[in-house]
């Protein structure tokens, strides 16, 4: 099954960290503000006229990028790792059935040669992925990270949150879930869009909180956010901030998501293309 929208996703990162108390400033060992200012001053401005230049003709090109930094970022930490391509001896994360629906890597790609031509073997493309989500919805990022070397289906197996993950033992049933069957075929159905986010178009904002209180989450980890007593009182907190508010907790959720397991200093290193490893 297809969705129109990925968004929820990063709704539920917001509630999480919030539960966690960890929506302070987070800083990565080794990242930092205008890490390229002088070894490629013209880096995250290449970055933001190629993404908003794709966005502008792709409405869900935004919530794809997201997506693929939330999925780089779960597995290993947020080294590129998504990017890389399966080989005769590896099955990578990307072929993992989580991943076979994400999107965004004609773009990161499209930067990648972009800043290799104004200067090579700077920019690592786990920066390039976190610095194209930023700027399709416009929230700050740390740089300074290196690419990973391994990436492994299995790992993206076991770690990738399922759509049918609990919070704290699911305790109520996923609501709406007879309007679903009505519209899904089953697993096997790769066609059919269903709304995430039903009412509100492809639109980023706090209305997925709305919608959530009257039991149309569209995934049974929607529903069990009620189930938590911490997570139910910040979805009605959410459900009511200013879009300037929830942008502001959004960025700080991104930010400390940012900031796992990256790989700096002689860690790692600087691919010249994202999909596969240097030789």
């Amino acid at each position: 099954m297809k969705y129109s929208t990925f968004m929820n996703l990063f709704n539920v990162v917001v509630i999480v960290v919030l539960v966690l108390g960890i929506v302070g400033v987070c800083h990565g060992d080794g990242l930092s503000k205008n890490f390229y200012k002088k070894s490629c001053p013209l880096a995250e401005q290449i970055v933001q006229n190629i993404t908003w230049t794709n966005v502008a003709s792709r409405p869900f090109l935004p919530a794809q990028l997201l997506r693929l930094a939330f999925h780089d970022c779960i597995v290993r930490g947020c080294e590129a790792s998504i990017l890389l391509d399966s080989t005769t001896s590896n099955t990578a994360e990307k072929a993992a059935p989580p991943n076979l629906s994400l999107g965004g890597f004609n773009v990161i790609d499209a930067i990648k040669t972009q800043l290799e031509i104004n200067c090579p073997d700077i920019v690592s493309c786990a920066d390039i992925v976190a610095l194209a989500a930023r700027d399709a919805v416009s929230f700050q990022v740390e740089t300074g990270r290196r690419d990973g070397i391994v990436s492994l289906e299995s790992e993206a197996l076991a770690e990738l949150p399922s759509p049918f993950a609990n919070f704290a033992n699911l305790k109520q049933a996923f609501a709406g879930k007879a309007f679903l069957r009505t519209k899904c075929k089953g697993p096997a159905d790769t066609t059919t869009n269903v709304p995430m986010d039903p009412g509100n178009g492809p639109g980023f904002d706090n209305h997925y909180y709305t919608i959530l209180k009257q039991n149309e989450g569209l995934f049974q980890s929607d529903a069990a956010l009620l189930t938590d007593k911490g997570a139910s009182n910040d979805v009605d907190e959410m459900s009511t901030v200013s879009n300037d508010e929830f942008f502001k907790y959004f960025g700080h959720s991104m930010k400390r998501l940012g900031a796992v397991g990256v790989l700096t200093g002689n860690s790692g290193e600087i691919r010249k293309i994202c999909n596969v490893i240097n030789s």
